[in-house]
């Protein structure tokens, strides 16, 4: 079989890029071209605050473009940072090597087919719509800090496709493990999973990520995406053994010092 080229894949690295943007919504969102510049003051994720190029011919006047960008988030208290995903501009890529930039992470994002997924017949686990249970959960069990609830509730709020929540909770230790999933029509994504360190290698991971690509699937979905950093090989060996498998990847970029 002949390997798809990079061009072949652009289409969906559109829908999808599109479709992470409604289901991880920043606070703050303009244009500068065609480039997408995302900021949300109250939350550090990398995934709302950095520059996505959407366009690889897009490169005019790139050092002036990402000095007011630099400026615009030198505001909110933020490092600039720019997410390199095919859509990105060569050039642009090029400059960044050339001017002191490095790429500090890679993120691949996976898809699989969920109409020939083998999924369970019943759900273990029942989609919540109770937003602060589920924030207080997913901090717990990822080890966050409790400063970041009022931000994740403006984030988890500003989610416009169906969303469930679903979280495993033990009444002598707490939460266990979460899923958030947003179904945006045909298509799934998996925008939050995590379990317990102490309850790791149980199964439960298996289960609650079972029960929301089902509850997306009886809800109308037809492909389900994910994202994961490609060093975590314990998160991408569970993601194969449920078929899902590279679309793409992307990068985030800083400048040095």
């Amino acid at each position: 079989m002949q390997a798809s080229s990079p061009q072949s894949k652009l289409p969906l690295v559109r829908r999808l890029e599109a479709v992470g943007f409604r289901a991880w919504p920043a606070a703050s969102v303009v244009y500068d071209g065609s480039w997408q510049v995302r900021l949300t003051g109250g939350h550090p994720s990398k995934r709302l605050n950095c520059i996505v190029p959407l366009d690889p011919s897009d490169h005019r006047d790139m050092e002036q473009r990402l000095e007011r960008a630099r400026k615009r988030f030198e505001t909110y208290g933020r490092p600039l940072i720019v997410r390199e995903t095919p859509l990105a501009p060569p050039a642009l890529i090029d400059h960044l090597k050339a001017n002191g930039w490095r790429m500090f992470e890679t993120v691949d994002v996976l898809t699989v087919d969920l109409t020939a997924l083998a999924l369970p017949d019943t759900l273990d686990y029942l989609p919540s719509h109770d937003i602060g249970r589920f924030i207080d959960a997913s901090l717990a069990v990822e080890g966050e800090n409790i400063a970041l609830k009022p931000a994740l509730a403006e984030i988890l709020s500003a989610i416009k496709p169906p969303s469930g929540f679903f979280m495993k909770e033990d009444p002598a230790n707490g939460a266990v493990a979460v899923a958030l999933c947003v179904q945006d029509n045909d298509l799934a994504g998996i925008m939050s999973f995590a379990v317990a360190e102490a309850h790791r290698r149980e199964g439960i991971g298996t289960q609650i990520l079972s029960s929301a690509l089902r509850w997306a699937r009886i809800s109308g979905a037809r492909q389900a995406w994910l994202q994961v950093v490609s060093t975590n090989a314990t998160a991408l060996a569970l993601y194969r053994k449920f078929g899902f498998r590279k679309a793409y990847e992307y990068h985030y970029w800083r400048r040095e010092g």
